[in-house]
């Protein structure tokens, strides 16, 4: 029973934490111009299933599926620590019903290219740009993360607005994950608690498939683009000896404070879920997409 909880927290806290246009213009040209006209879009790939994008050199593993539609936005999906696009596969299915969804492999995960050294929240988010450019185009984008995608997600959406226009966080890595285990697991702590405490900050330290640094820092606003922050409602967590129920109050205020994202933030408690809220309870992640894409449509 123990080490099925144990294993269940070290997922989610160690891997959880895991005027250009006038140049060369003759006459003709500058007297038919129209600086109102809408400047062509950029075309978002059509394919469906699973194909190898060039992102910056990288072969990025990228599955795609549902259609374009114009007044909608392309739906995004970004997978936890230690998983890939298969994890998240039933989740696109259901949404793709109603939206173009994608999601890929990060660099160091699934089917993707090895990252040339260690990550960051910036350069893992050009990666990111660099899938939203062929799989969207110019079109409004939603960013839906489980745990440490929920992360990298709201990580990305404060500084692109103009593309992102909702996010969903699934049971995300709290902003400041690292700072919290430190402080509720002291270093003198023995056992399976002292294994997580390590484990959490090597893994935040880069030690993870995706040498992906995760330092702690505080929320940014993204405006108030829909967000909705989806929390585990089974306290798993509680379960680790001695330190348990400080952990569960430090995720949920980790998930209470992703609200400040967003003047139009909302927190739901998947009541039946563990961490994979996608998994345990998928009408709550289904319905939670769809309600915040329907928002971007509108907005």
């Amino acid at each position: 029973m123990f080490r099925t909880v144990k294993t269940a927290a070290l997922t989610a806290l160690s891997a959880a934490v895991l005027g250009a246009g006038l140049v060369g213009c003759d006459g003709e040209d500058l007297e038919n111009w129209d600086p109102l006209a809408a400047s062509p879009k950029a075309e978002a790939a059509t394919f469906t299933g699973d194909e190898k994008l060039d992102v910056d050199g990288k072969s990025v593993n990228v599955s795609c599926s549902g259609e374009l539609a114009d007044g909608k936005p392309v739906v995004v999906l970004l997978h936890g620590a230690g998983d890939g696009v298969d994890k998240l596969a039933a989740l696109q299915k259901s949404v793709s019903a109603e939206y173009r969804v994608c999601s890929y492999d990060r660099l160091g995960s699934g089917a993707s290219a090895k990252p040339d050294g260690p990550q960051s929240f910036d350069s893992t988010g050009k990666v990111l740009t660099g899938v939203l450019d062929q799989v969207a185009g110019d079109r409004p984008v939603v960013l839906a993360g489980h745990s440490l995608g929920g992360l990298i997600a709201a990580r990305y959406a404060p500084d692109h607005t103009d593309r992102v226009k909702g996010l969903v966080l699934m049971d995300a890595t709290p902003a400041m994950m690292t700072t919290d285990v430190s402080r509720i697991i002291p270093e003198s702590a023995t056992g399976p608690a002292a294994e997580l405490r390590a484990q959490n900050i090597a893994v935040a330290q880069g030690q993870n498939p995706e040498q992906l640094v995760m330092k702690d820092g505080p929320v940014k606003s993204a405006g108030s683009i829909p967000v909705e922050v989806i929390k585990h409602g089974q306290p798993y967590l509680a379960a680790v000896p001695q330190y348990g129920q400080g952990l569960e109050d430090a995720w949920t205020a980790g998930q209470k404070k992703w609200l400040e994202l967003s003047s139009a933030s909302k927190l739901t408690v998947a009541e039946k879920s563990g961490h994979y809220v996608y998994v345990d309870q998928p009408d709550v992640a289904v319905k939670a997409i769809g309600g915040v894409a329907e928002k971007a449509a509108a907005a």
